[in-house]
Order: C-alpha cells, then sequence, then structure tokens
C-alpha cells in the first residue's frame, strides 16, 4: 500500500487513494478515497483532502488546509464533482477550496505554480490560471475566473461571476464587484468601489514584459481612464473601439476586448453572469504570454 511514500503513522489514508512517488503525509492527516496525489507532494500535519480531488506534482499543504471538501452551494446534489489542481502549487494554513457543482460546469480547476497565503477560501466552480499569488484572507465566491500571473492583496473578497485578467493587481482590502481589467491595478478604499489605478508596471516588468509593451499599455491606460478621459464626455466604448481600429499591439487588443466583453456582455460588468443559463459557467483562461 503506497509503497514509495512516507505517511505519518498517525495519518489517516484509504487504501484506494492514488499516491505518485515520494508523497510525504504528515500527522494527524486525512485522505480520501477518490483523491490523487502527484509525486512529491506534501502533506504538513493536520490536512485534509477529500472528494474528487487530483492534485499535481510538487504540491504542498500547510496545516489546516480542508481541500475538496463539498461546495457551499444550495443547489449542490451531491454529484461527483472534481476538484483539480495543477503542479506545484503551494497552500498555507487554512486554505479551503472546493469543487466544482452540476450546474455550475463540474470542476473547480487550479493551474500551476501558485502562492495561496493563509486563510484563503476558493469557492465553487472557480477557474484559476498559473502564477497567481493571492495574499491571506482572499476569499473568492463561486464562479470566479483568475487568469495568469494576477496577484491579490489580503482580505479582498471577490464576488461571483467575476474575472480578473492575466497580469492584473487587485489591492488589498479591495472590494471587487466587476471585472478587473488585464494588465492594470485595481484598489478600493472604504468608501468607493473598485477603481482602476495604473498599469501594473512593476508586475509586468517582473514577468519580462519590454520597456516598449508597458509604454504601448499605459498610453492605452491614459486614453480609457485618465481624468482627462473620464471627463472629455467621449463614451468609454468609444474610445476602446477608436484604439482597437489604430493598435496593432496584441496586449493592447486584449485589453480592450476584455473590456467590451465586459461593458457590453455583462450584468455591472460581470460578463460571466451573461454566460449563467448556458452549458458552460466557466471558459477556461486565455492564452498568455509565452
Amino acid at each position: 500500500m503506497h509503497e514509495n511514500s512516507n505517511i505519518h503513522p498517525m495519518a489517516v489514508v484509504h487504501p484506494s487513494a492514488t499516491l505518485g512517488k515520494n508523497v510525504r503525509i504528515g500527522p494527524f492527516c486525512v485522505v480520501d478515497e477518490h483523491v490523487t496525489l502527484g509525486d512529491g507532494c506534501h502533506l504538513h500535519n493536520n490536512v485534509t483532502i477529500t472528494g474528487h480531488t487530483t492534485v499535481g506534482d510538487g504540491t504542498q499543504f500547510f496545516p489546516g488546509c480542508i481541500i475538496g471538501a463539498a461546495p457551499q452551494d444550495l443547489k449542490y446534489r451531491g454529484g461527483p464533482t472534481t476538484l483539480e489542481i495543477g503542479k506545484h502549487n503551494v497552500f498555507r494554513e487554512y486554505v479551503t477550496a472546493h469543487p466544482g457543482t452540476e450546474v455550475g460546469g463540474g470542476v473547480t480547476r487550479i493551474g500551476d505554480r501558485n502562492l495561496f497565503m493563509g486563510a484563503i477560501h476558493i469557492g465553487h466552480d472557480v477557474i484559476i490560471g498559473s502564477n497567481c499569488i493571492l495574499a491571506n484572507e482572499v476569499l473568492l465566491a463561486g464562479h470566479v475566473v483568475i487568469e495568469d500571473c494576477v496577484t491579490i492583496g489580503g482580505h479582498t473578497g471577490v464576488h461571483h461571476f467575476t474575472s480578473i485578467g492575466k497580469y492584473a493587481m487587485v489591492g488589498g482590502m479591495t472590494k471587487v464587484t466587476s471585472d478587473v481589467p488585464p494588465f492594470l491595478t485595481v484598489a478600493s478604499t472604504r468608501s468607493t468601489r473598485q477603481e482602476v489605478r495604473a498599469v501594473n508596471g512593476v508586475g509586468l516588468k517582473r514577468n519580462k514584459f519590454t520597456e516598449a509593451e508597458i509604454l504601448r499599455l499605459k498610453q492605452a491606460y491614459m486614453r480609457m481612464f485618465s481624468r482627462r478621459a473620464r471627463s472629455s464626455g467621449v463614451p468609454i466604448s468609444e474610445t476602446i473601439q477608436n484604439i482597437l481600429a489604430e493598435t496593432e499591439d496584441e496586449n493592447v487588443k486584449y485589453l480592450c476586448s476584455f473590456l467590451l466583453r465586459s461593458f457590453e456582455c455583462g450584468r455591472r460588468g460581470r460578463y460571466l453572469e451573461s454566460l449563467r443559463n448556458s452549458e458552460s459557467l466557466n471558459p477556461p483562461p486565455r492564452n498568455t504570454k509565452a
């Protein structure tokens, strides 16, 4: 039984669970029947992994994590929905993550190399890309989509059916109630809703965007969101269409198409709400910069 793994004698691992090579499971952990753990996974003490959950190679779970428990959704009927976790993720203390629901696509999917700091909640039918950093006590409601290389500050709540575009930065304690554009920084104060503040220049540099690419995004941002643009009386949708007609930059095109999708198709700026009655509520994130 699980010959290649290091399982503490005070852990409870179902004999039908699938464990890869060199899996380490600490004391007081519980691994249920339908769980698959890839090579090199490490469960520190007091971790519970249940449900139809698959975990990729090299993923770590720190004490108190509860992964794969039934969705917190009254519409869930007990079906064998799944939670799929990629490779080399880090789940710090007391993270919770739930599988999908029957009406929401049936799967919660998490990519590779993400860092989830303490006490994060990942709701049902959430799709998270790769290389994201979520700080302490971020709360993701159901049906949220987070694209690749997103950073979210601590104590942030994300409304259900909200999308956060790739390379975006969300400031701490932000109330995210509508889609967050890619490449930009969004934050709120105690008395304001989320607001677009700037291009995420630091994050883009860290991800090896060139100065020219960043400059083109800043120029587009100024035309759409600067004080002068907001006071000009020109609808932002018209400005976006003008930028799309002029630019050849793929990142600027992606920013514009993301915004138009949210403005024109989404109720209250949440595009995914327009898909609530569709067969798939959670399309996977689009391809990111190589």
